[in-house]
């Protein structure tokens, strides 16, 4: 089995690299190195499994259709996991075009590739973000995501949009994961747990949104990870008995499907600070303000699907969780 991880220096796709070729399979990493964030991190990341004799790494831009083409013709890919994206709801507010060239161009070749040379699965990223003005909690993928709050979130929307219709034309077994709030060890520099334990501990003061009256579905790494994989092996199939009126918006006539991956208990934003100064022994300076653009309230996941479909049950509580981010952070900083 060859599968291809596009983001394959990002948070996620370096541990599903890792986990894929702790399973014998053969993997091909994709990835821009683009400078959103620290380049080295990501670097750090790669170095874990990249000498590994089942990887090989690949230096590219999903958003270049003609590497992309070039790539699938020779690899021969058996399934893809593209999780290469222009992350973060608040750049996508300074920089539009920059998600308009990844989450759009870039996943619209990554779907034309899949329709030339045969993959038997796509698995993708999604985002709890689609859910943008929903107040029904827990946000269910029965539930209707046609207001977000943002173009990252928009983009998102767009994914899951555009795997559909190609599932439906081209027979490509598509499944969408609507990741929420994913936190640990090597985890992303632009994120709240990494903000918030990097500023605690240098003494500055951190900003707290909405006076702290906010809940996240904070969901540790290997779990998430540990997700992705299972779900590669769970190929959609068509349901001929699915009609738009009476069949949930999370499956298809055609082979396609969408899954919530959260941990199903939100933390509220206050206490997810607490374990982190309490696991630092430091009280954080906080100020506090309001709701920013792009951020919604509460995000809370339904996992039942995803349960049915793989026994996906995350294990993983905050305490543990904050203790692995914090004991990785001060050693990989030497702080």
């Amino acid at each position: 089995m060859k599968i291809l991880v596009t983001g394959a220096a990002g948070f996620i796709g370096a541990q599903v690299c890792e986990k894929l070729l702790e399973k014998g399979m053969d993997v091909v990493g994709l990835d821009n190195l683009n400078d959103y964030y620290d380049i080295n991190l990501k670097q750090e990341r790669l170095n874990s499994f990249k000498l590994h004799n089942s990887f090989k790494f690949k230096k590219i831009d999903i958003s270049n259709s003609q590497y992309i083409s070039k790539l699938f013709e020779e690899e021969k890919f058996d399934k893809v996991i593209h999780l290469a994206a222009q992350a973060g709801v608040r750049y996508s507010i300074e920089n539009p075009m920059a998600y308009a060239d990844s989450n759009l161009v870039g996943f619209l070749n990554i779907l034309e590739a899949c329709r030339h040379n045969n993959i038997q699965h796509l698995v993708y990223a999604s985002s709890s973000s689609v859910y943008g003005l929903n107040e029904k909690t827990p946000f269910s993928t029965s539930d209707s995501v046609d207001h977000p709050v943002s173009l990252y979130a928009a983009t998102k929307k767009s994914n899951e949009l555009m795997a559909h219709s190609y599932s439906h034309l081209y027979g490509i077994p598509t499944t969408g994961l609507r990741f929420f709030t994913v936190y640990g060890p090597y985890g992303r520099p632009d994120m709240a747990p990494f903000i918030f334990t990097k500023k605690i501990l240098d003494g500055e003061v951190i900003d707290i949104n909405n006076n702290g009256d906010m809940w996240r579905d904070f969901t540790y790494i290997d779990d998430i990870v540990e997700g992705v994989i299972r779900i590669t092996d769970v190929i959609p199939q068509k349901n001929e008995t699915w009609s738009v009126e009476h069949g949930s918006p999370a499956t298809s006539s055609a082979p396609y499907s969408i899954y919530n991956i959260g941990h199903g208990s939100p933390i509220n934003l206050m206490d997810f600070i607490k374990a982190i100064e309490s696991e630092l022994g430091i009280e954080a300076k906080k100020n506090f303000r309001g709701m920013q653009a792009g951020d919604v309230y509460q995000t809370y996941a339904d996992t039942q699907d995803l349960f049915k479909a793989i026994g996906y049950k995350p294990k993983v509580g905050v305490q543990e969780g904050v203790a692995n981010l914090v004991r990785w952070y001060k050693e990989f900083y030497n702080k």
